[in-house]
C-alpha cells in the first residue's frame, strides 16, 4: 500500500548506500541517477523534476505525528541533495477526519500540472480498510518559499466506502486528446481508471471505474498505477506484492502497454495486467528490499525502497528509465558496498 505511517529523518544517505548512475551502452540521452544525500527518507514519493535551472519537488506520504499527517514536501536545487521543507497544511481539512474515522496521516500524492495551476491528489484511509478516499487541492506552485504559494482544498474527488474497490494511490494521465484520467486503487478489485475534467481536475460523470489491472487473487496485492503516454503508446506502472513491511517487503514494479489509456495493457509476453500480467521493471536487489510507490518525471523513476543495511529503513530512489524495443527498462547501479 502506498499508504504508511512515516518518520522523518534528517541523516545524510552515505555514498555507500546512495543509488549512483549507471552507464548503459547506446543510451546516451538516458538521464544519469544522481547521487542522492540529505533528507531522503521519502514513502510514495510524486516527483517532479525541475526544468532549465528550477529546484525539483517530491511530496510524500506524511507522518502522523508531525503537522497532523498531512503529505511532506522536499526540494532540491540539483536533483541530489534533498532538504525536508515543510507539509501542505498544519493540519487536515476537517471534513476529512469526519470522513474516514480513525484517519491518521495522508497518503500518496500524486502532483500534475494543467494550464499554470497544479493539482494535487492524494488519499485519506486507514490501513487494511478500504472505507478510503481521493481528494484535490490546486496550487500555482509547488514552492513554499513563493509568495503566491497556497493549497486550496477543493474536496473528494472519489471514495470508496460500500465498493469493491479502494480509492488510494491516485495517478493522473492525459489521452490523446488531451482528457485527464485517473488511475488508482490497491488490493480489493485490483486497479481502476475515471475520467477527469479540466479545469475543475474532478470527476467527468459518475459512470463507474473501469478495471486495468487486477491479479484475481484473494490476497491481491497490486496497487499504485501510475501510466505514463510514450511514443503513441500508454504504459501502466504498478507495485505489485507486499509493502511496508521493511525487509519483509516484496514490493516490486511492473509495467504493461496499451493503444489505448483504459486498456487492455499487456506485459512483454502479451500477458494481460487483468489477468496477472506484468513485466518486472525493478525488483529487489541485494540490500535494496521491495521497490515501489513510483512516479515518473524527467526521465527518472521516483520510489521508495527498503535497505537492509539500515535494518529496512525505506529510502527515495531515483534511476533513469531507458526504452529498449518499446519497452522501459530501469537496473540498479553497481553500489561501492557490494
Amino acid at each position: 500500500m502506498r499508504g504508511v505511517r512515516v518518520r522523518r529523518g534528517g541523516a545524510v544517505l552515505s555514498a555507500a548506500l546512495a543509488l549512483v548512475a549507471a552507464t548503459v551502452t547506446g543510451c546516451a540521452s538516458a538521464p544519469a541517477a544522481p547521487l542522492l544525500t540529505g533528507d531522503v527518507f521519502v514513502h510514495d514519493p510524486a516527483f517532479v523534476a525541475g526544468e532549465d535551472g528550477e529546484a525539483s519537488f517530491i511530496y510524500s506520504t506524511g507522518n502522523g505525528q508531525i503537522a497532523d499527517g498531512n503529505i511532506q514536501i522536499r526540494r532540491s536545487d540539483d536533483g541530489a541533495e534533498w532538504e525536508y521543507v515543510g507539509e501542505v497544511w498544519d493540519t487536515k481539512p476537517a471534513w476529512i477526519t469526519e470522513r474516514i474515522d480513525g484517519v491518521d496521516n495522508l497518503w500518496a500524492p500524486e502532483l500534475y500540472e494543467h494550464d499554470g495551476t497544479w493539482y494535487l491528489y492524494y488519499s485519506a484511509s486507514v490501513f487494511g480498510r478500504n472505507d478510503s478516499l481521493i481528494a484535490l487541492a490546486t496550487n500555482t506552485t509547488l514552492d513554499p518559499d513563493d509568495p503566491d504559494y497556497e493549497w486550496v482544498d477543493q474536496g473528494e474527488v472519489i471514495s470508496s466506502a460500500g465498493t469493491d474497490f479502494n480509492a488510494i494511490d491516485p495517478g493522473i494521465v492525459e489521452d490523446a486528446d488531451g482528457r485527464p484520467w485517473m488511475s488508482f486503487g490497491s488490493w480489493e478489485s485490483g486497479l481502476k481508471i475515471v475520467p477527469l475534467e479540466w479545469p475543475s481536475g474532478l470527476r467527468a460523470d459518475s459512470s463507474d471505474p473501469l478495471p486495468i489491472a487486477d491479479r484475481g487473487l484473494v490476497d491481491n496485492a497490486i496497487e499504485a498505477p501510475y501510466i505514463v503516454a510514450h511514443d503513441g503508446s500508454f504504459y501502466l506502472f504498478a507495485s505489485r506484492g507486499l509493502c511496508c513491511r521493511g525487509v519483509n517487503s516484496t514490493y516490486e514494479i511492473i509495467v504493461g502497454r496499451s493503444q489505448s489509456v483504459t486498456g487492455p495493457y499487456l506485459d512483454r509476453n502479451g500477458g494481460e495486467l487483468l489477468d496477472d500480467g506484468g513485466t518486472i521493471v525493478l525488483g529487489t536487489e541485494g540490500d535494496a528490499i521491495g521497490p515501489g510507490g513510483q512516479s515518473v518525471s524527467g526521465g527518472l523513476l521516483a520510489f521508495h525502497w527498503y535497505d537492509r543495511a539500515a535494518d529496512g529503513q525505506f529510502r527515495l530512489g531515483l534511476l533513469p528509465i531507458v526504452w529498449e524495443d518499446g519497452w522501459p527498462t530501469v537496473a540498479w547501479p553497481e553500489r561501492e558496498d557490494q
